[in-house]
Protein backbone atom coordinates (compact mmCIF):
# COMPACT_ATOMS: atom_id res chain seq x y z
CA UNK A 1 0.00 0.00 0.00
CA UNK A 2 1.37 3.44 -0.95
CA UNK A 3 2.07 5.81 1.75
CA UNK A 4 3.86 8.74 -0.32
CA UNK A 5 3.36 12.00 0.03
CA UNK A 6 0.60 13.41 -1.46
CA UNK A 7 1.58 16.36 -4.54
CA UNK A 8 0.41 19.75 -2.93
CA UNK A 9 -1.73 20.07 -6.36
CA UNK A 10 -4.56 17.36 -4.93
CA UNK A 11 -5.73 16.49 -2.16
CA UNK A 12 -4.19 13.39 -0.18
CA UNK A 13 -6.07 9.83 -0.32
CA UNK A 14 -8.94 9.51 2.29
CA UNK A 15 -9.43 12.87 2.75
CA UNK A 16 -13.25 14.10 3.45
CA UNK A 17 -15.26 15.83 0.80
CA UNK A 18 -14.28 19.75 0.28
CA UNK A 19 -16.82 21.73 2.12
CA UNK A 20 -17.26 18.75 4.83
CA UNK A 21 -16.37 19.21 8.33
CA UNK A 22 -12.79 17.66 8.71
CA UNK A 23 -14.26 15.11 11.28
CA UNK A 24 -13.45 11.52 11.26
CA UNK A 25 -16.09 9.06 9.45
CA UNK A 26 -15.05 6.24 11.99
CA UNK A 27 -15.03 8.24 15.22
CA UNK A 28 -15.96 11.94 14.26
CA UNK A 29 -13.14 12.91 16.04
CA UNK A 30 -11.15 16.25 14.61
CA UNK A 31 -9.40 16.11 12.05
CA UNK A 32 -5.87 17.72 11.61
CA UNK A 33 -5.25 18.38 7.49
CA UNK A 34 -2.06 18.96 5.81
CA UNK A 35 -2.03 19.38 2.03
CA UNK A 36 1.35 17.18 1.20
CA UNK A 37 0.01 14.07 3.57
CA UNK A 38 -3.15 11.58 3.92
CA UNK A 39 -5.45 12.69 6.43
CA UNK A 40 -5.69 9.95 9.07
CA UNK A 41 -7.60 9.63 12.54
CA UNK A 42 -5.10 8.95 15.52
CA UNK A 43 -7.98 7.68 17.03
CA UNK A 44 -9.65 4.59 15.21
CA UNK A 45 -6.72 4.80 12.75
CA UNK A 46 -9.50 5.51 9.76
CA UNK A 47 -7.09 5.72 6.64
CA UNK A 48 -4.11 5.03 8.38
CA UNK A 49 -3.39 3.24 5.20
CA UNK A 50 -4.63 5.07 1.86
CA UNK A 51 -6.31 2.77 -0.12
CA UNK A 52 -4.78 1.66 -3.36
CA UNK A 53 -7.23 2.46 -6.32
CA UNK A 54 -8.57 -0.57 -7.68
CA UNK A 55 -7.31 -2.62 -10.68
CA UNK A 56 -9.94 -1.70 -13.78
CA UNK A 57 -10.05 -4.70 -16.51
CA UNK A 58 -9.91 -7.57 -14.26
CA UNK A 59 -11.72 -10.76 -15.12
CA UNK A 60 -13.60 -12.89 -12.22
CA UNK A 61 -10.38 -15.71 -12.15
CA UNK A 62 -7.26 -12.62 -12.34
CA UNK A 63 -9.71 -11.32 -9.25
CA UNK A 64 -10.05 -14.47 -6.83
CA UNK A 65 -6.31 -15.03 -7.86
CA UNK A 66 -5.18 -11.31 -6.72
CA UNK A 67 -7.34 -11.76 -3.23
CA UNK A 68 -5.73 -15.28 -2.89
CA UNK A 69 -2.37 -14.13 -3.44
CA UNK A 70 -3.41 -10.99 -0.47
CA UNK A 71 -4.62 -13.64 1.60
CA UNK A 72 -1.06 -15.34 1.57
CA UNK A 73 0.85 -12.03 1.77
CA UNK A 74 -1.71 -11.06 5.24
CA UNK A 75 -0.95 -14.87 6.65
CA UNK A 76 3.37 -14.64 5.85
CA UNK A 77 3.10 -10.77 7.52
CA UNK A 78 1.26 -12.27 10.58
CA UNK A 79 3.80 -15.32 10.90
CA UNK A 80 6.86 -13.01 10.52
CA UNK A 81 4.87 -10.51 13.36
CA UNK A 82 4.57 -13.45 15.52
CA UNK A 83 7.89 -15.20 15.16
CA UNK A 84 9.80 -11.23 15.65
CA UNK A 85 7.79 -10.49 18.83
CA UNK A 86 8.86 -14.30 20.22
CA UNK A 87 12.32 -12.82 19.39
CA UNK A 88 11.55 -9.38 20.47
CA UNK A 89 10.16 -10.50 24.14
CA UNK A 90 13.38 -13.44 24.44
CA UNK A 91 15.47 -10.53 24.11
CA UNK A 92 14.07 -8.29 26.62
CA UNK A 93 13.76 -10.56 28.69
CA UNK A 94 17.57 -11.06 28.44
CA UNK A 95 17.63 -14.07 26.72
CA UNK A 96 20.25 -12.52 23.95
CA UNK A 97 22.15 -15.57 23.77
CA UNK A 98 22.88 -15.67 20.06
CA UNK A 99 23.62 -19.47 19.88
CA UNK A 100 20.51 -22.22 20.22
CA UNK A 101 19.01 -25.25 18.34
CA UNK A 102 18.55 -23.42 15.67
CA UNK A 103 21.69 -21.84 14.85
CA UNK A 104 23.58 -25.25 15.42
CA UNK A 105 20.78 -26.23 12.40
CA UNK A 106 21.87 -23.36 10.40
CA UNK A 107 25.75 -24.24 11.22
CA UNK A 108 25.04 -27.76 9.54
CA UNK A 109 22.72 -26.48 6.85
CA UNK A 110 25.56 -24.42 5.82
CA UNK A 111 27.66 -27.39 5.97
CA UNK A 112 25.32 -29.59 3.52
CA UNK A 113 25.37 -26.88 0.86
CA UNK A 114 29.30 -26.90 1.16
CA UNK A 115 29.16 -30.80 0.80
CA UNK A 116 27.06 -30.90 -2.42
CA UNK A 117 29.42 -28.01 -4.14
CA UNK A 118 32.74 -30.23 -3.02
CA UNK A 119 30.74 -33.52 -4.11
CA UNK A 120 30.37 -31.83 -8.08
CA UNK A 121 33.83 -30.82 -8.19
CA UNK A 122 35.00 -34.40 -7.10
CA UNK A 123 32.50 -35.98 -9.57
CA UNK A 124 33.75 -33.61 -12.30
CA UNK A 125 37.42 -34.13 -11.42
CA UNK A 126 36.81 -37.70 -11.20
CA UNK A 127 35.20 -38.15 -14.47
CA UNK A 128 37.76 -35.87 -16.66
CA UNK A 129 40.41 -37.80 -14.97
CA UNK A 130 38.67 -41.09 -16.51
CA UNK A 131 38.86 -42.45 -12.83
CA UNK A 132 35.00 -42.94 -12.70
CA UNK A 133 34.17 -43.27 -16.23
CA UNK A 134 37.42 -43.67 -19.21
CA UNK A 135 36.39 -42.23 -22.56
CA UNK A 136 35.45 -39.49 -24.30
CA UNK A 137 31.94 -39.62 -22.93
CA UNK A 138 33.02 -39.58 -19.33
CA UNK A 139 35.57 -36.76 -19.87
CA UNK A 140 32.26 -34.36 -21.70
CA UNK A 141 30.21 -35.37 -18.59
CA UNK A 142 33.63 -34.51 -15.84
CA UNK A 143 33.65 -30.67 -18.01
CA UNK A 144 30.16 -30.47 -17.93
CA UNK A 145 30.36 -31.30 -14.10
CA UNK A 146 33.54 -28.69 -13.17
CA UNK A 147 31.67 -26.08 -14.90
CA UNK A 148 28.48 -26.75 -12.64
CA UNK A 149 30.97 -26.75 -9.48
CA UNK A 150 32.01 -23.08 -10.74
CA UNK A 151 28.77 -21.94 -10.76
CA UNK A 152 28.07 -23.02 -7.18
CA UNK A 153 31.39 -22.09 -5.53
CA UNK A 154 31.07 -20.63 -2.81
CA UNK A 155 30.29 -16.92 -3.34
CA UNK A 156 32.04 -14.50 -0.76
CA UNK A 157 31.29 -11.11 -2.19
CA UNK A 158 33.54 -8.53 -4.11
CA UNK A 159 34.23 -4.54 -2.27
CA UNK A 160 32.80 -2.02 -4.14
CA UNK A 161 34.99 0.09 -6.43
CA UNK A 162 31.98 2.58 -7.29
CA UNK A 163 31.76 5.59 -5.02
CA UNK A 164 34.95 4.49 -2.81
CA UNK A 165 36.60 7.25 -0.59
CA UNK A 166 40.03 6.78 -0.03
CA UNK A 167 41.47 7.99 3.28
CA UNK A 168 43.58 10.82 1.82
CA UNK A 169 40.13 12.15 0.27
CA UNK A 170 38.19 11.85 3.59
CA UNK A 171 40.40 12.04 6.45
CA UNK A 172 37.75 13.57 8.72
CA UNK A 173 35.53 11.07 7.71
CA UNK A 174 37.65 7.95 8.36
CA UNK A 175 38.52 9.65 11.56
CA UNK A 176 35.05 9.99 12.72
CA UNK A 177 34.49 6.12 11.80
CA UNK A 178 37.60 4.61 12.92
CA UNK A 179 36.55 6.50 16.47
CA UNK A 180 33.23 4.66 16.64
CA UNK A 181 35.46 1.24 15.67
CA UNK A 182 37.94 2.31 18.65
CA UNK A 183 35.36 2.93 21.19
CA UNK A 184 33.10 -0.09 20.23
CA UNK A 185 36.04 -2.71 20.23
CA UNK A 186 35.40 -3.35 16.65
CA UNK A 187 38.81 -3.66 13.81
CA UNK A 188 39.22 -0.77 11.45
CA UNK A 189 36.93 -0.49 8.02
CA UNK A 190 39.03 -0.85 4.88
CA UNK A 191 36.94 1.06 3.01
CA UNK A 192 34.07 3.60 3.19
CA UNK A 193 31.78 3.69 -0.29
CA UNK A 194 29.19 6.44 -0.37
CA UNK A 195 25.92 5.62 -2.91
CA UNK A 196 22.53 7.29 -3.82
CA UNK A 197 20.56 4.59 -1.51
CA UNK A 198 18.29 5.46 1.83
CA UNK A 199 20.13 3.07 3.99
CA UNK A 200 23.47 2.29 5.25
CA UNK A 201 25.19 -1.13 5.31
CA UNK A 202 28.65 -3.23 6.02
CA UNK A 203 30.25 -6.11 4.83
CA UNK A 204 33.19 -8.28 4.89
CA UNK A 205 34.00 -9.29 1.81
CA UNK A 206 36.29 -11.78 -0.03
CA UNK A 207 38.99 -13.88 0.53
CA UNK A 208 40.71 -11.19 2.26
CA UNK A 209 37.98 -10.44 4.13
CA UNK A 210 37.63 -6.57 3.41
CA UNK A 211 35.56 -4.71 5.24
CA UNK A 212 33.52 -2.34 3.59
CA UNK A 213 31.19 0.09 4.86
CA UNK A 214 28.19 1.66 2.90
CA UNK A 215 26.99 4.94 3.32
CA UNK A 216 23.51 5.85 1.93
CA UNK A 217 24.30 9.67 0.86
CA UNK A 218 20.52 10.67 0.64
CA UNK A 219 19.97 9.09 4.13
CA UNK A 220 22.89 10.97 5.78
CA UNK A 221 21.99 14.25 4.56
CA UNK A 222 18.25 13.57 6.16
CA UNK A 223 20.29 12.89 9.30
CA UNK A 224 21.15 15.26 12.60
CA UNK A 225 25.05 14.75 13.30
CA UNK A 226 24.61 12.52 16.59
CA UNK A 227 21.87 10.35 14.33
CA UNK A 228 25.02 9.69 11.78
CA UNK A 229 26.75 8.60 14.41
CA UNK A 230 24.28 6.29 15.32
CA UNK A 231 23.96 4.89 11.99
CA UNK A 232 27.28 4.56 11.52
CA UNK A 233 27.95 2.62 14.95
CA UNK A 234 25.32 0.33 14.53
CA UNK A 235 26.89 -0.54 11.12
CA UNK A 236 30.32 -0.97 12.49
CA UNK A 237 28.69 -2.57 15.74
CA UNK A 238 28.15 -6.03 13.23
CA UNK A 239 31.74 -6.39 13.99
CA UNK A 240 31.37 -7.07 17.45
CA UNK A 241 27.75 -8.33 17.85
CA UNK A 242 28.26 -12.05 17.81
CA UNK A 243 26.03 -12.10 14.76
CA UNK A 244 27.60 -15.85 12.63
CA UNK A 245 25.44 -14.84 9.71
CA UNK A 246 28.11 -12.89 8.00
CA UNK A 247 31.16 -15.30 9.33
CA UNK A 248 32.62 -17.33 5.86
CA UNK A 249 30.74 -20.31 6.57
CA UNK A 250 27.58 -18.92 6.75
CA UNK A 251 27.38 -15.99 4.27
CA UNK A 252 29.09 -18.09 1.62
CA UNK A 253 26.63 -20.94 1.97
CA UNK A 254 23.72 -18.55 1.91
CA UNK A 255 25.30 -16.90 -1.51
CA UNK A 256 25.74 -20.04 -2.88
CA UNK A 257 22.23 -20.98 -2.39
CA UNK A 258 21.38 -17.75 -4.47
CA UNK A 259 23.43 -18.63 -7.06
CA UNK A 260 21.77 -22.00 -6.89
CA UNK A 261 18.45 -20.46 -7.39
CA UNK A 262 19.21 -18.37 -10.58
CA UNK A 263 20.95 -21.46 -12.45
CA UNK A 264 17.51 -23.96 -11.52
CA UNK A 265 14.81 -20.77 -12.71
CA UNK A 266 13.45 -22.21 -15.55
CA UNK A 267 13.41 -20.79 -19.08
CA UNK A 268 10.56 -19.96 -21.97
CA UNK A 269 9.92 -22.43 -24.01
CA UNK A 270 10.62 -21.55 -27.48
CA UNK A 271 8.10 -22.08 -30.60
CA UNK A 272 9.74 -24.59 -32.79
CA UNK A 273 8.19 -25.86 -36.10
CA UNK A 274 8.92 -29.58 -37.90
CA UNK A 275 9.28 -33.26 -36.25
CA UNK A 276 13.24 -31.56 -34.54
CA UNK A 277 11.35 -28.84 -33.48
CA UNK A 278 8.98 -30.87 -31.60
CA UNK A 279 11.60 -32.94 -29.85
CA UNK A 280 13.40 -29.73 -28.77
CA UNK A 281 10.17 -28.50 -27.19
CA UNK A 282 9.31 -31.64 -25.27
CA UNK A 283 12.84 -32.10 -24.30
CA UNK A 284 12.91 -28.01 -22.83
CA UNK A 285 9.75 -28.52 -21.34
CA UNK A 286 10.84 -32.15 -18.93
CA UNK A 287 13.71 -29.95 -18.74
CA UNK A 288 11.87 -27.14 -17.38
CA UNK A 289 10.04 -29.24 -15.34
CA UNK A 290 13.23 -30.63 -13.65
CA UNK A 291 14.15 -27.22 -13.13
CA UNK A 292 10.81 -26.22 -11.32
CA UNK A 293 11.46 -28.66 -9.01
CA UNK A 294 15.01 -27.89 -8.32
CA UNK A 295 14.07 -24.41 -7.97
CA UNK A 296 11.58 -25.13 -5.33
CA UNK A 297 13.61 -27.21 -3.68
CA UNK A 298 16.23 -24.04 -3.48
CA UNK A 299 13.98 -21.67 -2.67
CA UNK A 300 12.18 -23.66 -0.04
CA UNK A 301 16.46 -24.29 1.75
CA UNK A 302 16.85 -20.29 1.37
CA UNK A 303 13.78 -20.04 3.48
CA UNK A 304 14.53 -22.23 5.92
CA UNK A 305 17.80 -20.74 6.47
CA UNK A 306 16.87 -17.36 7.01
CA UNK A 307 14.11 -19.35 9.84
CA UNK A 308 17.31 -20.68 11.20
CA UNK A 309 18.53 -17.57 11.48
CA UNK A 310 16.16 -15.58 12.35
CA UNK A 311 16.50 -15.31 16.47
CA UNK A 312 20.39 -14.92 16.15
CA UNK A 313 19.86 -12.36 13.04
CA UNK A 314 17.40 -10.69 14.92
CA UNK A 315 18.40 -10.40 18.64
CA UNK A 316 22.44 -9.30 16.65
CA UNK A 317 20.36 -6.68 15.68
CA UNK A 318 19.06 -4.98 18.37
CA UNK A 319 22.43 -5.74 19.99
CA UNK A 320 24.07 -3.46 17.32
CA UNK A 321 21.30 -0.71 18.13
CA UNK A 322 21.97 -0.89 21.88
CA UNK A 323 25.83 -0.06 20.75
CA UNK A 324 24.45 2.86 18.78
CA UNK A 325 22.85 3.75 22.24
CA UNK A 326 25.95 3.53 24.12
CA UNK A 327 27.63 5.71 21.71
CA UNK A 328 25.04 8.41 21.09
CA UNK A 329 21.98 8.42 23.26
CA UNK A 330 18.62 7.00 22.33
CA UNK A 331 16.67 9.62 21.44
CA UNK A 332 19.60 10.14 18.84
CA UNK A 333 19.09 6.08 17.90
CA UNK A 334 15.62 6.68 17.96
CA UNK A 335 15.57 9.48 15.34
CA UNK A 336 17.98 7.30 13.08
CA UNK A 337 15.51 4.30 13.07
CA UNK A 338 12.44 6.56 12.59
CA UNK A 339 14.23 8.90 9.28
CA UNK A 340 14.26 5.49 7.90
CA UNK A 341 10.58 5.69 7.52
CA UNK A 342 10.77 8.58 5.90
CA UNK A 343 12.03 7.07 2.64
CA UNK A 344 8.57 8.41 0.55
CA UNK A 345 9.63 11.66 1.42
CA UNK A 346 12.68 11.02 -0.63
CA UNK A 347 10.90 9.65 -3.32
CA UNK A 348 8.63 12.00 -3.46
CA UNK A 349 11.53 15.12 -3.75
CA UNK A 350 13.47 13.23 -6.32
CA UNK A 351 10.36 12.60 -8.36
CA UNK A 352 9.82 16.76 -8.37
CA UNK A 353 12.95 17.64 -8.84
CA UNK A 354 13.47 15.70 -11.79
CA UNK A 355 10.50 17.65 -13.05
CA UNK A 356 12.76 21.25 -12.47
CA UNK A 357 14.28 22.35 -15.42
CA UNK A 358 18.54 22.47 -15.05
CA UNK A 359 20.22 25.92 -14.53
CA UNK A 360 22.33 27.46 -16.85
CA UNK A 361 25.38 28.70 -14.81
CA UNK A 362 27.92 31.78 -16.16
CA UNK A 363 30.12 29.08 -17.98
CA UNK A 364 27.22 27.76 -19.94
CA UNK A 365 27.13 23.96 -18.00
CA UNK A 366 24.09 22.95 -16.34
CA UNK A 367 23.70 22.94 -12.75
CA UNK A 368 22.33 20.30 -10.67
CA UNK A 369 18.99 21.56 -9.22
CA UNK A 370 19.97 21.35 -5.26
CA UNK A 371 17.98 18.08 -4.45
CA UNK A 372 20.02 17.59 -1.35
CA UNK A 373 18.40 21.05 0.27
CA UNK A 374 15.18 20.49 -1.19
CA UNK A 375 15.35 16.36 0.69
CA UNK A 376 16.79 18.25 4.01
CA UNK A 377 13.96 20.41 4.08
CA UNK A 378 11.22 17.88 2.79
CA UNK A 379 12.32 15.71 6.04
CA UNK A 380 12.51 18.83 8.51
CA UNK A 381 8.91 19.75 7.93
CA UNK A 382 7.64 16.62 8.02
CA UNK A 383 4.82 16.92 10.80
CA UNK A 384 4.61 14.68 13.90
CA UNK A 385 1.05 13.32 13.30
CA UNK A 386 2.60 12.20 9.56
CA UNK A 387 5.43 10.56 11.68
CA UNK A 388 3.15 8.95 14.00
CA UNK A 389 1.16 7.43 11.00
CA UNK A 390 3.80 6.07 9.64
CA UNK A 391 5.22 4.52 13.11
CA UNK A 392 1.44 3.03 13.29
CA UNK A 393 1.52 1.71 9.79
CA UNK A 394 5.00 0.24 9.76
CA UNK A 395 3.99 -1.97 12.65
CA UNK A 396 0.84 -2.68 11.16
CA UNK A 397 2.68 -3.82 8.17
CA UNK A 398 5.79 -5.50 10.01
CA UNK A 399 7.86 -3.25 8.01
CA UNK A 400 11.84 -3.57 8.16
CA UNK A 401 14.77 -2.47 6.62
CA UNK A 402 14.69 -5.78 5.20
CA UNK A 403 14.47 -9.41 5.88
CA UNK A 404 17.33 -9.70 8.27
CA UNK A 405 16.03 -7.02 10.33
CA UNK A 406 13.42 -6.97 13.28
CA UNK A 407 10.49 -4.70 12.18
CA UNK A 408 11.52 -1.26 13.01
CA UNK A 409 8.65 -0.37 15.31
CA UNK A 410 10.06 -3.69 17.28
CA UNK A 411 13.20 -2.16 17.20
CA UNK A 412 12.06 1.27 18.34
CA UNK A 413 10.18 -0.77 21.76
CA UNK A 414 13.30 -2.32 22.33
CA UNK A 415 15.12 0.94 22.95
CA UNK A 416 12.77 2.09 25.40
CA UNK A 417 14.71 -0.64 27.90
CA UNK A 418 17.57 0.90 27.00
CA UNK A 419 20.35 2.23 29.96
CA UNK A 420 19.57 5.73 30.65
CA UNK A 421 20.57 8.87 29.15
CA UNK A 422 24.26 9.45 29.73
CA UNK A 423 25.66 12.78 30.40
CA UNK A 424 28.69 12.76 28.23
CA UNK A 425 28.46 10.47 24.68
CA UNK A 426 31.70 9.02 23.85
CA UNK A 427 31.82 10.14 20.50
CA UNK A 428 30.39 13.78 18.90
CA UNK A 429 29.75 14.86 15.70
CA UNK A 430 29.82 18.71 16.16
CA UNK A 431 29.65 21.37 14.04
CA UNK A 432 33.64 21.82 12.79
CA UNK A 433 33.98 18.09 11.78
CA UNK A 434 30.70 17.75 10.58
CA UNK A 435 31.52 21.09 8.07
CA UNK A 436 34.92 19.17 7.14
CA UNK A 437 32.81 15.70 6.13
CA UNK A 438 30.16 17.04 4.15
CA UNK A 439 33.26 19.31 2.53
CA UNK A 440 34.66 15.61 1.60
CA UNK A 441 31.12 14.52 0.27
CA UNK A 442 30.34 17.53 -2.14
CA UNK A 443 31.98 15.66 -4.89
CA UNK A 444 30.49 12.71 -4.80
CA UNK A 445 26.87 14.71 -3.62
CA UNK A 446 27.16 16.62 -6.91
CA UNK A 447 27.68 13.60 -8.75
CA UNK A 448 25.04 10.93 -6.96
CA UNK A 449 22.91 13.60 -7.61
CA UNK A 450 22.99 13.56 -11.29
CA UNK A 451 22.68 9.87 -11.17
CA UNK A 452 19.73 10.36 -9.28
CA UNK A 453 18.20 12.82 -11.17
Amino acid sequence: MSTTDAPADRPAAGRPPAGSAERCPGCRSALAVNERFPTWCPSCEWNLLPPEPAPTNRTPRQQRAAERAERREEAARRDVRERSEQVFNLVSAGGSDLRDGSTTAAFALAGVVHLVSLTVLLLGLGLVTGLLLPGWPGRLLGVIALAVAFQLRPRLGRPSRDGVLDRTAAPALYALVDRISEELGAPKVDSIAVDGEWNASFAVLGLRRHRQLTVGLPLWTALAPQQRVAVLAHEIGRCVNGDRRRSLWNGSALGALVEWYRMTVPSPTRTQRGLIGVLVVLAELVANRVLWVLNRAVHGLTLLMNRLWMRAGQAAEYRADLLAVRLTSVADTRGALTALLHRQTFETVLNRQRTVPPRRTGSGRDATPDLWQSLAEAVRTVPPLETERRLRAAARLAEAVDSTHPPTDLRLRMLTAAEPEQHRHPVVLDSGRAALIEAELAARRERIAVDLL
